[in-house]
């Protein structure tokens, strides 16, 4: 089973910028990918997600025009870049794969990876 691993998550202030990245192995070359992430006391949520090939990108309204989702096949990596953070952003981001078309419902990803906490500071 592909177990992506996170990292790039830490303490940054408002308006700053981290860049989340995701390390996958080969398998998930051909696996649509998505960032969820998950606040204290809240639901998982959907961030971003792109198509196996990086043609097609979505993102949630909360995040979008800030955060960019991308992959680099070669190093079967996926990255999300967070700009403009806001306190609200706040929570363990994690990063899942499915073998399908990209989706913003996270239980059709079947291999989630175990998280990376991003705190914003007001």
């Amino acid at each position: 089973q592909v177990q992506p691993v996170e990292s790039g998550g830490g303490l940054v202030q408002t308006g700053g910028s981290l860049r989340l990245s995701c390390a996958t192995s080969g398998r998930a070359l051909t696996s649509a990918m998505g960032w969820f992430r998950q606040a204290p006391g809240k639901e998982r949520e959907f961030v971003a997600a792109i198509s196996w090939g990086g043609a097609s990108t979505y993102y949630a309204d909360s995040v979008k025009g800030r955060f960019t989702i991308s992959r680099d096949n070669a190093k079967t990596t996926v990255y999300l870049q967070m700009n403009s953070l806001k306190p609200e952003d706040t929570a363990v981001y994690y990063c899942a794969g499915r073998n399908g078309p990209p989706s913003t419902e996270a239980h059709r990803y079947g291999y989630w990876g175990q998280g990376t906490q991003v705190t914003v500071s007001s």
